[in-house]
């Protein structure tokens, strides 16, 4: 299918630094034996927060990715994935908060953990190169992709890993079907050219919801247009450049009609952008789309608003936060898994 949204004349493109190899350093220091902690102060884990589901998918997810992992990612990958295992029950469902006691502190459920956790178990079984582990994940995936979210977040996520399910196996019908109502839930973009996102609002994570369908109209006969998704990444890149550097939607969000702030920005908005711009680039063939991977790189290394750079070279952590003073010093697990993320497309598409 032939796009006609481009992006060869994107602005911003030029890159300024080159972007610095995925460290895992920092996620080996906030794992242990049975999963990855969520929180640290400074570079020190906060064992007393414990674990959760969604960070734990997010590791699955670029251990995953890495294309010649050492053992000790590999053991990382291994070991996310027995923790995914134990956290899904008998239904597909998933729980999302293990105590540093080993003992879950809710039930099993399908909010963005289910969706996450889908997202790292396809990714595990379409991209690990141990097939222990690909098999595994097969079987976990499939018993969670008959499950469905009316949240088009969520279901973004667990699109995510059935479109990874579906480029290894293409023929595997749940995948298909998770897929297909994946898109389906997050809508077709709007008319006006203001506002063209399918919601009223931009939350978190929004560039997710563009890739999906983007990978939707490549991987479905009766998908959703290829114009669709790219007439949303487009929009969304635009609000989100400012001087030619990314300057992402904050944690507060912003809402159709109201001002936007610019304080509190997250990286896993820039991470979810540099998905999607690998996504497009990959689908459309456009070099235009890799500035974004670069845009995102940069967010990381100074091309931001305050141009204070997002992670420790010393620790291999990334900050938890852009403030209008500068970052938030804490290097937690979604903000590092964020850098390393975008730092393996930056690699790839360097």
């Amino acid at each position: 299918m032939t796009a006609t949204t481009g992006l060869s004349s994107m602005p911003g493109s030029s890159r300024r630094h080159p972007a610095p190899r995925p460290s895992f350093a920092h996620l080996i220091r906030l794992s242990d034996d049975t999963g990855l902690f969520e929180h640290a102060r400074h570079a020190i884990v906060r064992r007393e927060h414990g674990y959760c589901t969604d960070d734990v998918a997010r590791g699955l997810v670029v251990t995953s990715r890495e294309p010649e992992p050492t053992e000790e990612v590999l053991r990382l990958a291994e070991r996310y994935l027995a923790f995914l295992t134990h956290a899904q029950d008998a239904g597909g469902a998933f729980h999302n908060r293990l105590g540093h006691d080993r003992r879950w502190t809710d039930e099993a459920g399908l909010g963005d953990w289910w969706g996450r956790a889908l997202w790292g178990l396809g990714t595990a079984a379409a991209r690990s190169p141990a097939a222990w582990i690909r098999e595994e994940a097969l079987v976990a995936f499939s018993r969670g992709a008959n499950r469905r979210s009316p949240a088009p977040h969520t279901m973004a996520f667990a699109g995510l890993g059935a479109v990874e399910v579906l480029r290894r196996h293409p023929a595997h019908a749940a995948a298909a079907a998770l897929l297909a109502d994946a898109a389906t839930t997050i809508g077709a973009p709007g008319a006006d050219p203001l506002w063209p996102w399918p919601q009223p609002r931009l939350s978190y994570a929004n560039a997710a919801l563009a890739e999906v369908v983007i990978a939707a109209s490549q991987l479905r006969h009766d998908g959703p247009s290829l114009d669709d998704g790219l007439r949303m990444l487009t929009w969304l890149r635009d609000v989100q450049l400012r001087d030619g550097h990314l300057s992402v939607v904050p944690a507060g969000g912003w809402q159709r009609g109201a001002a936007r702030l610019r304080h509190d920005q997250q990286p896993i908005e820039v991470a979810a952008f540099a998905d999607a711009c690998a996504t497009a680039a990959e689908v459309t063939g456009d070099p235009g789309w890799e500035a974004g991977i670069r845009q995102a790189a940069g967010w990381f290394l100074g091309e931001n608003d305050t141009g204070t750079r997002m992670w420790d070279p010393a620790t291999g952590g990334a900050y938890d936060g852009l403030t209008t003073h500068g970052p938030n010093a804490n290097q937690g697990a979604e903000s590092t898994l964020a850098l390393i993320s975008t730092l393996q497309h930056a690699r790839r598409w360097s």
